[in-house]
């Protein structure tokens, strides 16, 4: 079966990473097209008004029913992040907006030290989440996108970089924070340290140009006030988010008051162990496992998770499937098909509805198979030979 998943790749088609951006390009816009036709984009709605309610001074985390529903949970640098689509009208805004979305997403990818036929399959391993995610006008493609350059910027020895994409995702969502991970991969550490500083600094005073200090700081007492009610809120049983290890065991067992802090406590250590191995780090299958390893870790012990999220643990599952090579075993198989039947396709129209509304959305089963793939990683990283090939694309399936 992998030979002929193989051969499908290696039609001149697939061949040319043209082609494949084209192609997500394309589904974005389509996306964007439908869900503007539809009047569904309340995700873009909240997103522009973080940037007009900066200006006109008002809560970031308030609400406002005559405009959208829910509250925005990003924070205040989001609002020149956004602007440069809030200010134009939501048909073209959508559009555009989706568009970078997939851009990025796709041009990260392919810088990863991989060759051109693993990064397409990567993508195309990936699509339907992309999908899932760009029809909600969701920000996790960027957030995926800067948790892979985080990482392709430190083995680039792009420091500055580097920490720019960690402090951009801490400021806006919180998750860039993963990108600390790699730190051990990093040659000029003061260089990376005083980057972090650097790119706070700007970050926090930026916003205070279309606001005033006072407004911007207050912003941030009220996003951590906000952060906590959501997170309090997501435990709940009839959440659509908490999609989560911590989600599993509260909704199988039913017991919501179960806290986050054990499940954590367990995750960070196991995520940890490999770091034991510091004769690894200049390997460049152990790393890109670790980003692997990220990327999942990042989603499954979030209480914040919901189906769209998945795009960015899907990514690691995708990256660890195409490492595999020659070496994919029965086990691999059975777990990379599951990861694509239940994590998915399940809230797709081509997985049985019966099952996904007993079992899969009642249960958070979505992240089970993420979960057992990320377990694997571990392990994987434990005992995996090293040959400090830090300096070689992975062209090949050795």
């Amino acid at each position: 079966m992998v030979e002929k998943i193989k051969n499908i790749f290696t039609v001149s088609f697939f061949q040319n990473p043209k082609n494949i951006a084209i192609i997500w390009i394309i589904i974005s816009a389509v996306s964007a097209i439908k869900q503007f036709a539809r009047g569904s984009y309340n995700n873009y709605l909240i997103f522009k008004n973080v940037f007009w309610h900066t200006l006109e001074k008002q809560s970031l985390y308030a609400e406002y029913p005559s405009l959208y529903f829910d509250h925005n949970h990003y924070g205040p640098i989001f609002g020149l992040f956004i602007a440069p689509f809030a200010i134009l009208p939501d048909a073209i805004g959508i559009v555009l907006w989706n568009f970078f979305n997939a851009f990025l997403l796709v041009w990260s990818v392919f810088k990863l030290p991989l060759n051109t036929q693993k990064i397409n399959l990567i993508l195309c391993i990936c699509l339907n989440e992309f999908i899932t995610s760009n029809l909600g006008l969701q920000f996790n493609p960027i957030m995926t996108a800067l948790i892979i350059l985080t990482y392709v910027f430190i083995i680039e020895e792009k420091e500055l970089r580097a920490a720019f994409c960690i402090i951009l995702g801490v400021f806006i969502k919180l998750y860039g924070i993963v990108g600390l991970a790699f730190f051990f991969f990093i040659k000029n550490k003061p260089k990376f340290i005083g980057g972090l500083v650097l790119w706070s600094t700007l970050l926090f005073v930026l916003p205070m140009f279309i606001s005033s200090p006072s407004f911007v700081c207050h912003s941030y007492i009220e996003w951590f006030e906000r952060l906590v009610v959501k997170n309090s809120e997501n435990a709940s049983f009839t959440s659509r988010q908490d999609i989560s290890v911590m989600g599993m065991f509260r909704r199988i067992s039913g017991h919501a008051e179960w806290s986050n802090l054990p499940f954590l406590g367990v995750g960070v250590i196991l995520f940890g162990m490999p770091y034991l191995r510091w004769s690894a780090f200049k390997d460049r299958k152990f790393q890109l496992l670790l980003l692997a390893s990220v990327l999942i870790f990042t989603v499954i012990f979030s209480s914040g998770s919901e189906s769209p999220t998945y795009i960015i643990a899907f990514f690691g599952v995708a990256i660890w499937f195409v490492l595999k090579g020659k070496a994919i075993t029965k086990v691999d198989w059975f777990l990379f098909v599951l990861a694509m039947l239940l994590t998915s396709f399940s809230p797709t129209d081509l997985f049985p509805k019966f099952i996904r509304e007993k079992y899969i959305n009642p249960y958070a089963l979505k992240a089970l198979p993420c979960v057992l793939v990320w377990l694997k990683i571990v392990y994987e990283m434990l005992v995996l030979p090293t040959s400090n090939n830090n300096h070689v694309r992975l062209e090949n399936d050795k």
